[in-house]
């Protein structure tokens, strides 16, 4: 990779994360660690931006630049979807690497429900519900609308980037995808992530990589290793940072 493309990409992400300006928190992450910005929480994805486009820190951004990166060079097949954008940080992110290596045959799938979390009842997986993030949705729901003017601030509104506006488990059984390259789980709970691994995982093409962000949230992660165990995954699990992991499909 050029000097230039390394530079593109390096001031992409710290834009996205706003550790140049370096906006203050919100209270409302597990995280939170008090008011201001604080360096280490920015960069692990530790905390809720009051202003930056993603929440998810730098080294989750890497990792997301990395399997792209890999999957390209590798010729893997398919395009690039991430299940839960928030601001749509990391998927103006993922545009932004396709269009960095000069990238016109792939997509980018940005699926979310574009109304917060859903509200769980006595229907919802019992770890859903203890979590209630709901709760939540006054810093979490961020509109269609809005993620498009986001992705429009950068240049990157344009036919490569596809939404899936509706909750995953309406969305996805019939999204018309037909292979996927690097499959971004970012729906925090049991039935988001179940949801996605369900009807997606099926889609992602052998050499393909799978990265669960929310992997640190036990209701995230029950959903992961059942998945998994039931499907007969052995791929290792690979630690991005404190709260998430990827696995590249092996077959």
């Amino acid at each position: 990779m050029d000097s230039g493309t390394t530079l593109y990409l390096d001031l992409f992400k710290k834009v996205l994360t706003n550790v140049i300006y370096r906006d203050a928190a919100q209270d409302a992450s597990w995280f939170y660690q008090g008011p201001g910005y604080h360096e280490h929480s920015r960069v692990n994805g530790e905390d809720w931006p009051s202003v930056a486009h993603t929440m998810i820190g730098l080294k989750r951004l890497d990792n997301l630049q990395s399997c792209i990166e890999r999957v390209l060079a590798d010729g893997v097949a398919g395009d690039l979807i991430e299940t839960g954008v928030w601001r749509g940080g990391a998927s103006i992110f993922a545009r932004a690497v396709l269009h960095a290596h000069e990238v016109k045959d792939r997509r980018v799938w940005v699926a979310d429900s574009f109304e917060g979390m859903p509200v769980t009842d006595e229907t919802s997986h019992p770890d859903d519900r203890s979590l209630a993030l709901h709760q939540f949705n006054s810093q979490l729901a961020v509109s269609l609308d809005e993620v498009k003017r986001n992705f429009e601030s950068y240049g990157l509104l344009d036919e490569q980037v596809v939404f899936l506006q509706g909750w995953f488990r309406d969305t996805l059984p019939t999204a018309p995808i037909d292979h996927l390259a690097v499959l971004r789980l970012d729906g925090d709970l049991y039935e988001s992530t179940r949801d996605a691994l369900v009807n997606l995982y099926p889609k992602l093409s052998p050499g393909g990589f799978v990265i669960i962000d929310d992997y640190i949230i036990p209701a995230c992660r029950l959903a992961t290793t059942e998945f998994r165990d039931q499907h007969g995954i052995t791929a290792e699990l690979v630690t991005i940072d404190d709260s998430s992991v990827y696995w590249r499909r092996e077959s």
